[in-house]
């Protein structure tokens, strides 16, 4: 079973004002340009404030999924690469559990989705560094915020999606709500301008496989990450 959820925009409502603000000062650069600078530095400078300009649409935009539920996998919540698969002491979930790391580069998609159907437990911001987000230590010492949820399927078990700034992303955006529920693969956030995810289970959650190795590439609602076994 597959669901879009509602009509389309191609680029998110986190986006705002940057997603018209910033392409709005690179047009009138642009025009400024065009009437102060000589031939070839004219030409090089728009070109590249084009490009600058296609780049920060691109940072925003928001693509059409069609996500297949299935309640027995846990899909990627961001778009991005896998930097780690290890074990961590989590309180929120008990002690110790499996992490799963994702680093954003500044080109990929910066929506957070759930992972499987949820309710939110808790929502906690953490004030902290600007490291580089590609990094494990990034997760512990950086900015971040920690959502804690059950899922609504079996096994019922908690989960921790932690969104993590990097050392070009300053922001981070969360519409999860403490009782809240959500859908898989249903849209709860962003990172703006390059950043890290984290996925965590409790270790002794059940018979499960770990869908990917380090150095994969993944999508948000769409990459399995963990597969539940009956």
């Amino acid at each position: 079973m597959g669901y879009n959820r509602g009509m389309h925009i191609p680029i998110t409502r986190y986006g705002l004002p940057q997603a018209v603000l910033y392409p709005a000062l690179v047009l009138v650069l642009m025009a400024v340009f065009f009437v102060f600078l000589p031939g070839l530095i004219l030409i090089a400078a728009e070109v590249f404030l084009f490009f600058v300009f296609i780049w920060m649409l691109m940072f925003f935009r928001n693509p059409a999924r069609k996500i297949n539920v299935n309640e027995n996998v846990l899909l990627s919540p961001a778009d991005g690469t896998i930097t780690c698969i290890t074990e961590a002491d989590v309180p929120e979930l008990g002690g110790k559990s499996l992490c799963i790391g994702m680093f954003l580069s500044i080109w990929n998609v910066h929506i957070n989705r759930m992972p499987c159907s949820v309710r939110v437990e808790s929502v906690r911001y953490k004030k902290g560094n600007f490291k580089n987000a590609k990094t494990e230590e990034s997760g512990r010492v950086n900015e971040s915020n920690g959502i804690t949820m059950t899922r609504l399927s079996e096994p019922q078990v908690r989960l921790m999606v932690r969104q993590v700034s990097g050392a070009v992303a300053r922001h981070i955006v969360c519409d999860a709500k403490e009782g809240q529920n959500f859908k898989q693969g249903e849209i709860f956030g962003m990172i703006k301008f390059g950043s890290r995810t984290e996925l965590y289970l409790p270790l002794n959650t059940g018979n499960y496989e770990i869908a990917v190795k380090t150095g994969d590439k993944v999508n948000a609602g769409l990459s399995p990450l963990i597969i539940y076994k009956s």
